[in-house]
């Protein structure tokens, strides 16, 4: 009789065999195609939106062909794949590898825009396009690294077809990471952390000079000053308010919410009718 531990072991064999058997038996139908039935089956599937195929014949195709010209070209295009597929790491891992491997490419302005776009959109997924989220409220790390990525674009390349949509979108960013650091500033005074509030719209006003969000930030900065009894400061303060945006200086002095404008979340949304240009 077959001990209980033998059983489990030979159970464990058996379906072991038969992962094995069903593996064997199935074939594989890339098997025999060329570099260029490859390149043409995966850019089908780009063009049809199947992303997870077209990433599948384009690793077949570098892995099987990896010193031709389709997979020169499968190596500019499987990042947009990736990145289409949502799968963002791998999509700037492949950038990298693709500037990397071709540092005078003639498409090279092209893998520094897409490697922005991904970024920018790092954080964008299926339920941000049924509830869009305020870009002022996520990690502004992607967000920082994206306009580094148009920035270079923007200076390498200045004639390229993506600068004007690279520098709109570094607009965009820049007063997004305005909106987060007068968020943070004001976090710290909702617990009347005064010293750190002030500091932290010291910096946004350095940092972002005429940025979207400055009024709101002159206005935190001088309530933070009239809190800790620095009176000077706080009528310097409100004097630089008053020159530049006398409506909000009305409303700081009356303790009501300054007006933002369009919602941010609605300007995100501005960007899905950007186009997008491929290589």
């Amino acid at each position: 009789m077959i001990s209980a531990p033998n059983l489990l072991r030979l159970l464990a064999v058996l379906l072991l065999a038969l992962v094995i058997a069903g593996c064997a038996g199935r074939e594989d139908p890339t098997l025999g195609w060329s570099a260029s039935q490859l390149y043409g089956e995966a850019k089908n599937a780009l063009n049809e939106g199947n992303y997870d195929q077209a990433v599948e014949y384009y690793e077949i195709l570098e892995a099987r062909y990896p010193f031709g010209r389709y997979a020169q070209q499968a190596q500019i295009e499987i990042p947009y794949a990736y990145y289409k597929a949502r799968e963002p790491e791998a999509a700037i891992a492949a950038v990298d590898r693709f500037i990397q491997l071709n540092p005078r490419h003639p498409n090279l302005d092209y893998a520094y825009y897409l490697r922005g776009l991904i970024n920018f959109n790092r954080q964008q997924g299926v339920l941000a396009n049924l509830f869009p989220r305020d870009p002022a409220e996520m990690d502004p790390e992607p967000f920082e690294q994206a306009f580094q990525d148009f920035d270079r674009l923007i200076r390498e390349f200045p004639d390229s077809r993506y600068a004007q949509d690279s520098y709109l979108r570094m607009v965009y960013i820049r007063n997004a990471l305005a909106a987060y650091e007068l968020r943070v500033a004001e976090f710290y005074m909702e617990r009347t952390a005064w010293v750190a509030g002030a500091e932290r719209a010291r910096y946004l006003l350095s940092t972002y000079p005429g940025a979207e969000v400055q009024p709101q930030a002159l206005g935190v900065l001088w309530r933070a000053y009239t809190e800790l009894g620095l009176e000077d400061y706080a009528d310097a303060t409100m004097m630089v308010l008053e020159m530049n945006y006398p409506d909000a200086a009305v409303a700081v002095r009356a303790g009501d919410p300054i007006e933002t404008g369009e919602d941010r979340g609605g300007l995100w949304r501005v960007f899905d009718r950007l186009p997008f240009f491929t290589n």
